[in-house]
């Protein structure tokens, strides 16, 4: 049997399907404006899923009345704090996922095993291959004990080479290192000396300069890499995020 109505309103509670429901209460306890569906239930046009796909399936909205605004998702949810989706239980997205703000994920799984073995192997790019069809193209990063910055480039016919202006406020001046290679002649260059805002260079005889140069250094926004320590895996390693004042002081490459 079957009912048709223009417009239903229910005041107290809406039960569709059987069994006694303790979320919502029965009787004189009863929630006004609670409701329960035994499910499956669909929500949206009726041949969006083809099978019992779940107990709730929600699809777009394709309401073709002239007042109708059709909304931009299929499933909208404004919570108040702290939580505004729970689920227990594994979610399955086939499609993009979009966070605009922060996450706090606990990894375990297949990414917690690749997390794990990727502190002991190369860190690799992988892509295709710009010049040979059919291949790829693979490098890892250069490693070394320390949280290392780099500034490279070609300097002529000057002797002062200009660092980025915020490694004053990036790195350790006193772990500066300069390598320079001369182009087109020898030219006996020299590192003068260095600040946190230049490199002061001087060649034999004062003949124009020429050179390519590499200047290194280690950065002091976080704390120095602890290179060694005793441990049975990366949970042991002190200082894991890089922001304990008891290493606050350290440097690992020194130049001056």
């Amino acid at each position: 049997m079957s009912f048709a109505f223009d417009d239903i309103s229910c005041g107290g509670q809406l039960q569709v399907g059987t069994g006694v429901v303790p979320a919502i209460k029965q009787g004189d306890e009863k929630i006004n404006g609670s409701a329960h569906v035994e499910g499956p239930m669909v929500v949206g046009p009726p041949q969006t899923f083809s099978t019992s796909e779940a107990t709730l399936m929600v699809g777009p909205c394709l309401n073709d009345d002239p007042d109708n605004e059709t909304p931009y998702s299929s499933l909208g949810v404004k919570g108040t704090t702290p939580t505004a989706v729970k689920t227990v239980g594994n979610v399955y997205i086939d499609g993009d996922l979009y966070v605009t703000g922060s996450t706090d994920t606990l990894s375990v799984g297949r990414l917690e095993k690749r997390h794990k073995v990727a502190d002991s192997k190369p860190k690799l790019f992988d892509m295709k291959h710009p010049s040979k069809e059919g291949y790829r193209l693979a490098h890892a990063c250069i490693e070394g004990p320390e949280v290392g910055v780099y500034y490279r480039g070609r300097l002529r016919n000057r002797n002062v080479i200009e660092l980025p202006y915020y490694w004053k406020d990036l790195v350790h001046i006193e772990s500066i290192s300069v390598q320079l290679q001369p182009i087109g002649a020898h030219q006996n260059l020299i590192v003068k000396r260095w600040d946190d805002e230049k490199v002061y260079l001087q060649s034999n005889g004062g003949i124009p300069i020429d050179c390519f140069y590499h200047i290194y250094a280690e950065r002091k926004d976080v704390n120095a890499l602890v290179v060694e320590y005793e441990g049975e895996d990366y949970e042991d390693r002190p200082d894991k995020e890089g922001n304990d004042p008891a290493f606050s002081s350290r440097i690992n490459t020194r130049t001056i």
